[in-house]
Order: structure tokens, then sequence, then C-alpha cells
């Protein structure tokens, strides 16, 4: 299907952007990489009368590494995070979550921002941001607001962030222990989307984990903090008895699961449980 007409903007700068975006209201998009609002709109979901791509934008396209923060531009690629030798070191969870989205191609031009903005359920970086206790920042006209990863995924589709505001950065406090992270998923066959996907971030001390924080997607209407496994993980000694008791709760928090033709509500919620532990297991072994 073709998309409706609509009037297109390529702004230099953030600044541009954003006038653009308060001069036209709720009648405009933001267009990134593309991956997420394209198909939109030739299945004709969304009609907007401006698309505004702030996809040359330079300023939001840096990965830098800083004293104890990583500051990654929203419009950082999804292969550009993969390849950064900084996060490598500092944020592996990050590169190794980049690696396992779509395919090359979709990785060439997706961008982080695009992607959490647009908050599919299904998408593969709220686990990992929610995981690392992200920041995300936001910029309208009128100033810049700072969001909690906690706070940014609201339900089906749907974030935070308002009809004038742009995201423009994600932070992150470097991890403790950064090697000792995983994201496992459950891939869609077609699209590599997560019928299930878990990040797990562990701080381990003498056998015994000390800070536990796992991000679920794939499960609910929207992505979620598995606060109930973080807490019984917290103070125990990392054996299989606990791991398994713990990970046994990853579904408590999802008042719903979805339902759709790659995994009945009852399974994704099995499959929570399982690769809870078994994302558990791989970061308390690299710990």
């Amino acid at each position: 299907m073709i998309p409706t007409n609509f009037e297109y903007f390529a702004p230099a700068t953030i600044d541009e952007a954003l006038q653009l975006l308060a001069q036209h209201g709720e009648d405009a998009k933001i267009l990134s990489g593309g991956h997420s609002l394209i198909p939109v709109l030739k299945l004709r979901l969304a009609a907007p009368g401006v698309v505004i791509d702030i996809g040359r934008i330079a300023d939001l396209k840096t990965i830098k590494v800083d004293g104890a923060t990583i500051s990654i531009g929203a419009n950082a690629t999804h292969a550009e995070i993969a390849a950064n030798a900084d996060l490598k070191t500092h944020c592996p969870l990050l590169v190794e979550t980049a690696a396992q989205i779509g395919d090359q191609q979709v990785r060439n031009r997706g961008t982080i921002g695009g992607s959490l903005t647009h908050a599919d359920p299904a998408a593969d970086w709220p686990a990992t941001i929610l995981a690392l206790d992200a920041d995300i920042v936001a910029r309208s006209s009128s100033g810049t607001r700072t969001i909690k990863a906690t706070d940014f995924f609201l339900d089906l589709m749907t974030s935070a962030v308002e009809s004038d505001e742009i995201v423009t950065e994600i932070r992150i406090s470097k991890p403790a222990q950064p090697a000792a992270a995983v994201y496992l998923k459950v891939p869609q066959s077609a699209s590599g989307f997560a019928v299930v996907g878990v990040a797990a971030q562990l701080k381990v001390a003498n056998g015994k984990c000390e800070a536990a924080s796992i991000g679920v997607t794939g499960l609910a209407p929207k992505a979620f903090r598995a606060s109930s496994v973080e807490a019984a993980l917290v103070g125990k000694a990392l054996d299989d008895a606990a791991i398994s008791a713990a990970s046994a709760k990853a579904d408590a928090e999802a008042d719903d699961a979805m339902e759709d033709i790659h995994a009945s509500g009852d399974y994704r919620r099995h499959l929570a449980r399982v690769y809870a532990k078994r994302a558990v297991e791989a970061a308390a072994a690299k710990a």
C-alpha cells in the first residue's frame, strides 16, 4: 500500500526540528531510521500531514563514555552500537542486544531512539534499557526532561514521549560488573522480533547476588522490570535452586499476556520463566 501524501522536511539541527514540530503539532511525525514509521505509513495506520526526518542531525548520532556515564544519541543505529569498542568494554549488554535486532539491513538503518519511542511490545531494546535502569532524554521547544526507563513504556505502542517532544539521548550509568549481563530471546522466525526476550544485569560478590535488574519484553503489552525476580535474587547464592525459584516469578508483573499467531498468553508466560532462568544463569556465569 502507498502512504497518503505528506510534506517532508529534513532539518539539519535539533532546534530546527523542534521548531517544525512546534509549528505543525500533532499533524507531524518524526522519522529517524524509518523501520518503525514507514511500515505504519504504508499500512495507513498513520496519516500525518508532515514528516520531519531527523536522520541527518549529526549531534544525535554520538556514542560517548564519559566518566561513569554512557551517552547514546537517539540516531545511533543498531549496527553502530553493536560495533562500538567502548560499549563492548563498558556495557556489553548494549552490544549484545543490538547485534540480535532484525537482520543486517535493519541494523544499518534502525535507530535506538526510534525503536524506544515506537514502544513495540516485541522490540528488543526495551528489555535491555530497563535492565540497565537507563534515562531517556526528551526535548521540546519549551525545554528538556529526563524520563526513567521504568516510566517510559506506558502501553501497547505507547511511550511517555509527548507529541511536541523528540528523544535525543539515552543515558546509562556504567554497570559495576559490565560482563555480568546477557540478553536472550525467542525470535519470531520471519522478523526477528522477540516472542519473549529477557535482559539480566547482575552484581555478584562472594558468590551472592548483591543487585539484579531484569527486563522483560514480548510478554505483555509493554516491556517491564521483573521486580519480583530481582527481589528474590538479591542476597541469595546464585545456585540452581535460588535461580529457579526467582525465575518462576518472571511473569508476576504481567497483568495481561499477549496472544497472537506466534504464541498464546500461557506459552509466553512459560517462555518468560524459562528465559529468565537462562538469562540469570548466563549472567551469573559471566560474573
